[in-house]
């Protein structure tokens, strides 16, 4: 009787529940067209297709290599038929946001047939770029040996530098953002944000022989633009100063809002550098803690004043004098 009063009571809640939660889900409301829309992209897939592109571009690192020539091709060609497979329902998938976004520049929906042209150019080539890829992310592995003395390997670097994780799969996610392609590229770098506490938004641009050291905490905003053998440390943030608004008050999207940051610089740990218009010049190192939200010249050394640092005597074993 307990057990049949507890089921009666719990499916009168649920009902009342469910009967005030379903107005909120409004078909005329375009901030809810993902809660009811039927075709989303998987997060779930998209992990599955990360693993799989770290595979490629680190085979033997990531999985079990099989011996011999002929094995490894065969190898690599499955990973890369999963990955298309993959690639092309979940590409499809997210291109009608390209205008389901209120934000969005145009409203010109593409047809099913345009869906599938489009989706089968853009697969075919970021895929024909995994070559190039893997070129930069060499010079990545380099940048991390030659940049840290604790590495030993660039086996170590591969296997267990987060850095290098979230700088592979941001990557592969640029590509996709180069093309416009909605949810994806920044379903790709939240995984590896999760993974590794790293945080790349896929717009930004970065150069080859890139290090992050350490890594938690460091993020990079969508608009910034990183040279050449830039090296950072942990909670650097490289983000916006402030967000202009319209005349609605919304933020304005698509502005240059974060720093460039030059060739061969160095920041260190827990550094923040705001603005579009902010430009760390090429060689220059910025010291820990510091807080830039102006332009440096080139070969400058940014450091933060020494506060005054009080020492006092926590030894309380010593002997107090007798009165």
């Amino acid at each position: 009787m307990i057990k049949q009063g507890y089921e009666l009571k719990k499916i009168q809640k649920l009902d009342d529940v469910l009967e005030t939660l379903l107005p909120t889900y409004s078909k005329a409301n375009p901030r809810d067209t993902i809660i009811i829309h039927s075709k989303l992209p998987s997060n779930e897939e998209i992990t599955k297709l990360c693993i799989s592109f770290e595979e490629i571009l680190f085979p033997g690192y990531r999985t079990r290599v099989l011996n011999g020539d002929d094995r490894f091709k065969l190898l690599l060609g499955k990973t890369l038929d999963e990955i298309y497979d993959i690639l092309y329902d979940q590409v499809s998938k997210s291109l009608p946001f390209r205008w389901a976004s209120e934000y969005a520049k145009t409203k010109n929906v593409l047809s099913p047939n345009e869906i599938e042209l489009e989706t089968e150019f853009i697969v075919n080539t970021v895929l024909e770029k995994l070559p190039i890829i893997r070129g930069a992310l060499k010079q990545d592995v380099l940048a991390a040996y030659n940049g840290d003395p604790a590495a030993k390997s660039y086996a170590e670097i591969i296997l267990s530098y987060p850095g290098l994780r979230a700088i592979a799969i941001y990557r592969i996610a640029h590509e996709f953002y180069k093309f416009n392609v909605p949810l994806i590229p920044r379903m790709m770098t939240e995984y590896a944000h999760s993974e590794t506490g790293i945080d790349i938004h896929p717009g930004a641009q970065i150069c080859e022989g890139f290090f992050i050291d350490h890594g938690t905490g460091v993020v990079i905003g969508e608009t910034c633009r990183i040279g050449n053998r830039v090296k950072l440390y942990q909670g650097v943030t490289l983000g916006a100063k402030s967000f202009p608004l319209d005349a609605d008050g919304n933020p304005i999207k698509g502005i240059k809002r974060h720093p460039d940051i030059e060739d061969d610089v160095i920041i260190y740990a827990g550094a923040t550098i705001l603005g579009g218009d902010t430009v760390i010049g090429k060689g220059s190192v910025i010291g820990g803690n510091v807080w830039v939200t102006e332009s440096i010249p080139p070969y400058s050394v940014v450091v933060q004043k020494h506060a005054e640092i009080e020492i006092r005597n926590t030894n309380h074993t010593e002997k107090v004098a007798e009165t």
